[in-house]
């Protein structure tokens, strides 16, 4: 099982962010935390102490937490679940709150193995139109003392078509970011999601035109992949051998536990979400859980969630695993469909994969949408 643990509080929302967080306050933090225990302990007791293969704390900015409060946490969760010995275990972090030596070498003596650092830009400019409240210079600082601590295994992400950004200036700043040479890059479109600040100036905003867009994707991940980064999913680059093994665990389907508020959860064939509102979560939680809605995943659900998933890797969709859960043939099933998209050089069909091309994966949305339709 993975586990993921969401810390709901950050400094400042950024303009693009449509995840639940919300400004940190210390009373609230303390609910938080105290709910958080309840929790696990429910949780171990209701799947008897359960296995886990991966812990990953998520936000928010989990960064945030003192190297104590999370030691706390860490020692919650290893007293009620049983924790593989070579467990992977990633934090999210941004920069201007790993910018103290002692902060970052406590990280590793707690079993932080894993940093994802969220970087977006090396660009003072367009980090200030994302609102970030870190700079280029302290994200350099934050990766430095990173590595001087000891982190061997540190993701970088970053955010591609920006406002009056072109392809040179991004494929400039990919440039310098493998100079740092990380462990894993994950590039992420700009997504303007409803809610957000972004999304109330989205008239006013002046994005490249799709054609620039797509140039950045597909030449920015042949300069990663000539840089020695293997593209293993739409937007996740890695060395060998550093893959996220917890997403990883979920693009192949295994059993997640979401802890903290507007976590999600799925367990065999149930899914279930916690509320995105740390009052109602601490409730739900007191309660036990009694009254909590349940997804059933049927098998109608569970192949759309195959399907979509696996085309989102490198790897694709393995049709032996299809047929064994339907039953059906998967290529004669989408006959027309599989035909025209390979005609256009968009799959790719090999030892038993059905697999996104480069292009494709510019249009994946598109293409794993119609599979769907028609599943």
């Amino acid at each position: 099982m993975l586990l993921y643990v969401h810390f709901p509080f950050c400094r400042k929302k950024c303009n693009y962010c449509a995840f639940f967080s919300q400004k940190l306050v210390p009373e609230m933090v303390q609910i938080y935390l105290t709910s958080l225990k309840n929790e696990i302990v429910f949780w171990s007791n209701e799947f008897n102490f359960p296995a886990i293969s991966s812990i990953y704390f998520g936000g928010g900015t989990p960064s945030l937490l003192s190297s104590e409060i999370l030691d706390r946490i860490i020692n919650w969760i290893n007293k009620y679940f049983h924790l593989a010995p070579a467990l992977e275990f990633t934090l999210e972090a941004n920069p201007e709150s790993l910018d103290k030596k002692e902060k970052v070498s406590a990280l590793r003596k707690i079993g932080v193995n894993r940093i994802s650092l969220g970087i977006q830009s090396l660009n003072d400019e367009d980090l200030n139109f994302l609102g970030r409240v870190h700079t280029a210079k302290q994200a350099h600082t934050s990766f430095r003392l990173l590595r001087e601590a000891g982190f061997a295994n540190i993701s970088l992400d970053f955010i591609w078509g920006l406002p009056g950004q072109t392809l040179p200036k991004w494929l400039g700043m990919l440039k310098k970011v493998v100079k740092l040479k990380p462990e894993h890059i994950s590039c992420y479109a700009l997504t303007i999601e409803p809610g957000t600040k972004l999304a109330q100036i989205k008239d006013k905003l002046t994005l490249p035109d799709e054609n620039e867009q797509g140039k950045m994707y597909v030449y920015g991940g042949e300069l990663l992949e000539s840089e020695g980064y293997l593209q293993y999913e739409i937007s996740n680059f890695a060395r060998i051998g550093y893959s996220c093994r917890h997403n990883q665990g979920y693009w192949d389907g295994q059993d997640f536990l979401g802890l903290g508020p507007s976590a999600v959860s799925t367990i065999k064939d149930k899914r279930w979400q916690n509320p995105a509102n740390i009052k109602d979560y601490q409730k739900l939680v007191e309660q036990k859980y009694k009254g909590l809605e349940y997804e059933f995943l049927d098998e109608k659900k569970k192949t759309n969630e195959l399907v979509m998933l696996s085309l989102r890797t490198s790897k694709g969709l393995k049709l032996k695993t299809y047929r064994r859960l339907t039953g059906k043939n998967f290529v004669q099933e989408y006959a027309t469909l599989v035909n025209l998209l390979h005609k256009n050089h968009l799959i790719r069909l090999c030892n038993g994969y059905l697999r996104l091309t480069k292009t494709g994966m510019l249009v994946s949305d598109t293409i794993i949408e119609r599979f769907m339709e028609e599943a």
